[in-house]
């Protein structure tokens, strides 16, 4: 079976099952790294934006993408463009939400937004509180910053805005 018999629509429901392997609780879809699919002749190609130049999730992104078409018998091909480039602009309000309830606080502005000053307003995602101070600029990833609250004690990461 070729992707030919598959609608760009339907392609596209399967892709948004896809999980961010460094975020679990967001799919590539709700983060915005899934742009576009284009169906082929011999099936299909995936277009996807990194978060970060040289993201390490993205070899990940690509097997999973290629073995879940795969396994609904379309070929796929991924490519991977970086213009335009991804922002945090591109995560849904539902992805955000997500991200507080795993542990994570979002992005508080978007990508145009003053980074000095929304990094010093970071809402902890445990209690809330706005008591909270970075600890490291980087966290896990180079897309997350380490923060801890001053209310409740907790560590969180904080995904940054750019």
């Amino acid at each position: 079976m070729v992707a030919a018999k598959h609608t760009k629509e339907e392609i596209f429901e399967l892709l948004s099952q896809i999980v961010d392997p460094e975020i679990p609780a967001v799919t590539i879809e709700e983060i915005g790294m899934l742009q576009d699919v284009n169906i082929t002749e011999t099936g299909c190609e995936v277009i996807i934006t990194p978060t970060y130049t040289g993201c390490p999730a993205m070899g990940i992104i690509e097997a999973d993408i290629k073995a879940l078409l795969d396994e609904h018998g379309i070929e796929a091909k991924v490519k991977l463009v970086y213009d335009p480039a991804w922002t945090t602009d591109m995560i849904t309000d539902v992805a955000k939400e997500k991200m507080r309830k795993y542990g994570i606080a979002p992005p508080v502005n978007s990508s145009c937004g003053n980074i000095t000053v929304a990094e010093r307003e970071i809402e902890c995602p445990q209690c809330g509180s706005q008591n909270t101070e970075v600890v490291s600029r980087f966290g896990s990833t180079a897309c997350k910053a380490l923060y801890k609250c001053n209310d409740c004690k907790e560590p969180f990461e904080y995904f940054k805005c750019h």
